[in-house]
């Protein structure tokens, strides 16, 4: 009995010390940055009472420059699986307390076990980054503990979903983990993400920068795309995971979940027949539309902040989970640009891998012209969107709220890229260009001659409209299957929704494809 009680005694000053982390001083240190524990942070991700802790002992076998002296139960990194709302995820947690995080052969080895546990369980990966970078005391053995973690990532990519948390420090190679995974969550004033800090940019360039304006959560919401979802507080931050992954399923060979739902797929939505304005160079708000149609008129948006001339987020429709792409005319009136293009495509691609529908909103007058865009590459940008609903094979919803104009309307998931629905309201005008911008072209002679050139080029964009742009035409042609009242849009979207469930498709057999990097 006496050497069961000591090795109990044992086991529970082990389990002390790895709770404890850095120590007190540490905690209160992180607590006055605003910042939650490891700890803390995973107790807020997951159910209640559902962790369940993997590796807690581990330790860095590190003896240069007085590492032997420091050894710390769980060497910096928090790691096992939960659940959330009672469905398998794995975790890791980062510890600032504990040698700033940092990152070290034992704690990418704990890393990439649970990875590893993922894939062959699979189930979503959480990362929660809070680090100051790679273990300098280890030396090379950091950068290849860097390197099996970037390698796990782009193995799961597109088999479960992974999630990343910059909630601290994130910089140098450390970004690239986070920068391979499907989304990015940032916490505003605490977070920032950058390749060379301001003092090397400083050194090699001469500017002067901040770290919060080289790579804030503002900076990459808005400006590089980086960063999908911004938050206030780690809590905050926390809660938007939650929700996020409320809509994928745990792996891309399962459906999302599915739940309950009180708003009737039969509602009517009149708001719809007077929302768009019939000058189809008047904007108005694209998320109403989407909200009107959806599920307790709930859109989970991503990239919010980024690219705002193109919607993309997630919503449920009968209570299934769903894909939401759209134009916004409110920004930029609804164009195609660089920005919107690759926002688009990877999350069309992401939607593909993890079997959620899509419902594509269009309203576009086209790609955004000028010497800059050319310049910078949007043909292969734009090329980007166009193989991305075509290689996908999920079902896949159109609608055309105003206008479709020019290769645009081939790139918005057209018939003719393997869309199996596409609805048009009865307003919609699908066309080369826009008719007054066609009839200086086509009829520029005729109506020069004419005795009233100006009641001449009104009579010839009404003709032009009337037999060239009708969605009537497009739908006699057979590139649009219905044309609907707006009020009906919901209705509709249902019904094809619950049609297509059980749609397979399948992609030549092939490596991988060759998308327009």
């Amino acid at each position: 009995m006496g050497d069961e009680t000591k090795a109990l005694e044992e086991l529970e000053q082990r389990d002390r010390a790895a709770l404890s982390g850095g120590g007190t001083a540490r905690i209160e240190r992180q607590h006055q940055a605003g910042k939650l524990t490891a700890r803390e942070r995973i107790e807020r991700l997951l159910d209640p009472g559902s962790f369940v802790e993997i590796g807690r002992f581990v330790a860095h076998h590190a003896t240069d420059f007085g590492m032997a002296e420091q050894r710390y139960p769980g060497d910096g990194v928090v790691t096992g699986y939960g659940d959330v709302d009672g469905r398998r995820v794995f975790v890791f947690a980062q510890d600032f307390t504990v040698f700033g995080g940092s990152l070290g052969a034992a704690h990418a080895q704990k890393i990439v076990r649970i990875m590893d546990h993922a894939l062959r369980v699979g189930a979503p990966i959480v990362g929660l980054n809070d680090s100051g970078g790679a273990r300098i005391q280890e030396g090379v053995e950091s950068l290849a503990g860097y390197a099996d973690i970037f390698l796990r990532n782009t193995l799961a990519s597109g088999v479960v979903p992974q999630l990343s948390c910059v909630m601290g420090p994130c910089a140098g190679g450390a970004v690239y983990s986070p920068a391979i995974t499907d989304f990015v969550f940032m916490v505003e004033k605490s977070s920032y993400m950058f390749i060379t800090g301001p003092d090397v940019i400083r050194a090699v360039t001469h500017e002067e920068v901040s770290k919060e304006d080289l790579g804030g959560a503002t900076a990459h919401a808005r400006k590089s795309g980086v960063c999908h979802f911004t938050a206030p507080d780690d809590e905050a931050c926390l809660a938007q995971v939650r929700e996020l992954l409320s809509y994928l399923p745990p792996n891309n060979a399962e459906d999302p979940p599915r739940r309950a739902s009180s708003d009737p797929t039969d509602r009517d939505a009149p708001e719809l027949d007077t929302l768009i304005p019939h000058e189809s160079q008047r904007p108005y708000d694209m998320r109403r539309v989407i909200e009107a149609t959806v599920d307790e008129r709930e859109l989970f948006e991503v990239h919010r902040s980024f690219a705002e001339n193109i919607i993309v987020g997630f919503a449920r429709i009968g209570g299934r989970p769903v894909g939401i792409v759209a134009n916004q005319p409110a920004v930029l009136a609804g164009v195609l640009d660089i920005d919107a293009s690759i926002k688009a495509a990877r999350f069309v691609r992401f939607c593909d891998c993890f079997n959620l529908p899509l419902v594509v909103w269009v309203d576009v007058p086209g790609f955004l012209p000028g010497v800059d865009q050319e310049h910078r590459g949007i043909i292969a940008h734009g090329a980007k969107l166009l193989y991305a609903f075509s290689e996908a094979t999920v079902p896949k919803l159109t609608v055309i709220t105003r206008k479709a104009y020019g290769g645009a309307y081939d790139v918005m998931n057209s018939k003719h890229i393997r869309a199996d629905v596409n609805l048009a309201f009865p307003g919609a005008e699908i066309a080369v260009m826009g008719p007054d911008a066609a009839v200086n072209v086509v009829y520029r002679a005729a109506i020069e001659a004419a005795a009233d050139p100006e009641r001449a080029r009104a009579e010839f964009v009404a003709d032009y409209r009337a037999r060239f742009a009708s969605p009537y035409r497009a739908a006699e042609l057979g590139f649009i299957d219905e044309v609907i009242r707006p009020r009906d849009t919901r209705r509709r979207l249902a019904q094809y929704l619950e049609l297509l469930r059980s749609k397979r498709d399948r992609n030549p057999s092939r490596k991988h494809g060759n998308i327009p990097l």
